[in-house]
């Protein structure tokens, strides 16, 4: 890829999977597993393009109303990604760090959540963001919870540190796969100046090619966050 401005933080709206899965006449938990895969694929290939920040979304609260088959076959995805491939995810170099409220998680997944967390903590390639029974408005209305428990009024940049995200820059890019053109839900505080790139692409398809692409429009972009630029 030529030499362009880079953003320094890249969410990623993984959408698609089930709609993938179901147009080659496989099963949806099928069309997760190969979006895990690509997963680790395309958020690779980002750190190795110099990015220093990548957030996924992997469940959101309104997944967890799905038919209890399909989060059977998403907690045992969990229990692979954060388990069996724990050791994938170490050689990767990365910091993990899982946003969202996991007490809803099987246990034993939270167990294996805390012990990647600690384990990759001081690792210093990037940072992987990874939502889990994430939800934005859920997230605001804990931050604000939090700040009326702490008795005090709060400005933009206190309310900030009270997010999950407290201390990590906001999206530069998001990106969505899958066709749909709406954030669902997803970082709806921090995405106030984000660039937005969508793409009809199923996430299993979206490849580095891809990413590139998206990073080469974003780059084209003049940011100028509300202000006028001079001519």
């Amino acid at each position: 890829m030529k030499k362009i401005k880079l953003p320094v933080h890249i969410a990623l709206i993984m959408d698609g999977n089930g709609r993938w899965a179901k147009r080659r006449f496989r099963p949806r938990a099928y069309g997760h597993k190969t979006g895990v895969q690509n997963m680790f694929k395309v958020c690779g290939h980002a750190f190795e393009l110099g990015v220093r920040i990548v957030t996924v979304y992997a469940l959101s609260t309104e997944n967890l109303k799905r038919p209890k088959e399909e989060l059977d076959e998403l907690f045992e995805l969990f229990r692979t990604f954060f388990g069996k491939k724990r050791d994938k995810l170490r050689e990767a170099g990365v910091k993990i760090n899982v946003v969202g409220d996991i007490t809803a998680l099987p246990p034993d997944i939270q167990e294996d959540i805390l012990q990647v967390t600690e384990e990759t903590s001081q690792y210093a390639k990037g940072l992987l963001n990874i939502c889990i029974n994430y939800g934005a408005r859920q997230e605001i209305v804990r931050a604000v919870n939090a700040a009326v428990s702490y008795g005090r009024f709060v400005d933009e940049k206190s309310f900030s540190s009270l997010l999950y995200t407290g201390g990590i820059p906001d999206p530069d890019l998001i990106i969505r796969t899958g066709g749909e053109l709406r954030l669902s839900n997803f970082l709806l505080y921090q995405a106030a100046y984000s660039e937005l790139y969508f793409t009809g692409k199923m996430w299993p398809e979206f490849s580095k090619r891809d990413l590139e692409r998206a990073i080469e429009n974003y780059s084209a972009r003049d940011r100028r966050f509300g202000n006028v630029q001079e001519e």
